[in-house]
């Protein structure tokens, strides 16, 4: 029997991760851990327990406890945090994913999966159609410590059998969780400005094409990897992976039939910088070809299901409202 941990749980991606694990594998099979203990109420579908994947001795006495047989590992600082916060971001970024590392060759787990991002690429990788082996130059903290994490992925698995399994992600965008400190989180927020009938601010300029994906197919993504047979997964870094690539006019003008009077404003901060080091679009032909990979969504069908769905979640979460 599958016993799944996954760390950061409380997270954008985890939050609807743990829920779709928790279909797969059954409640009782699956621990979400965070480090903030008010994070269990996001969790009423499996159990909870509060970790500091820092610690590294509860992590090994958990997964020893639980006889845990894969670990997500999704506790991250993210990019524009990371670049705020650069030495403590490294810390915790590369020193987590150590900690897994080690334990699962220690304690011999099946599977391990951590989620990389298209932010390893850098100014001078090509910017459409990146593909896989495309030269990886990051000049930010975040897209540092994904590449090192990668390296460290490849090593383990060729030095040790781990089998750890990883995705270069897009921006992602969901509607159950906040935005969490990404440079694409302006593909959230706004939504989240429409229904409020509010102005939006965003804090990239209209013009910045960059890779993104909704949440339903990162999770679909994460799901196909980690059930493929151990024989097809060719690449033990991180597999590019693509749905969508729009720049956030784009995304305004296509939101603005649903809100005529929805207005936005472009105030590029420090994010802007982060943004024009990253890919226009993505080829991931490599995970289309080793397990299979296509997502289910474009930008179109991105933004119906988001504003059939996201005024129920507002309702729910704020009954008095209704």
């Amino acid at each position: 029997m599958e016993k799944v941990l996954v760390t950061g749980a409380a997270g954008q991606l985890g939050t609807e991760l743990t829920q779709r694990l928790t279909e797969l594998y059954g409640p009782e099979c699956v621990v979400a851990s965070d480090i903030q203990p008010e994070a269990q109420a996001k969790f009423p579908h499996c159990r909870f327990v509060v970790l500091d994947v820092m610690d590294a001795e509860a992590l090994r006495s958990l997964i020893k406890k639980e006889q845990v047989t894969q670990v997500y590992h999704l506790a991250a600082v993210l990019s524009a945090r990371a670049e705020a916060h650069p030495q403590a971001a490294w810390h915790l970024n590369m020193d987590s994913l150590l900690h897994v590392l080690e334990l699962a060759r220690e304690c011999k787990l099946d599977k391990v999966f951590w989620p990389s991002s298209i932010a390893v690429f850098g100014p001078n990788s090509p910017k459409a159609q990146t593909p896989q082996g495309a030269s990886k130059e990051p000049v930010t903290a975040y897209g540092i410590a994904k590449l090192a994490g990668e390296r460290w992925c490849a090593y383990y698995h060729q030095q040790y059998g781990v089998d750890v399994r990883s995705l270069r992600f897009p921006g992602l965008i969901g509607y159950k969780a906040l935005p969490g400190g990404g440079t694409t989180d302006y593909a959230v927020a706004i939504f989240h400005a429409a229904l409020a009938a509010k102005d939006f601010h965003c804090f990239l300029a209209k013009d910045t094409r960059l890779p993104m994906m909704y949440m339903p197919d990162a999770i679909k993504a994460t799901c196909m990897l980690m059930q493929a047979p151990k024989e097809s997964i060719r690449v033990r870094s991180s597999y590019n992976l693509a749905a969508m690539s729009f720049t956030p006019e784009e995304l305004y003008r296509a939101i603005l039939p649903y809100f005529p009077e929805f207005r936005i404003t472009y105030q590029p901060d420090y994010r802007q910088a982060i943004a024009a080091g990253w890919p226009r679009s993505i080829d991931d032909r490599e995970a289309r070809r080793d397990w299979k990979w296509c997502p289910d969504y474009d930008m179109p069908a991105m933004i119906r299901n988001i504003l059939q769905e996201l005024p129920k979640l507002h309702a729910a979460t704020n009954p008095k409202k209704r």
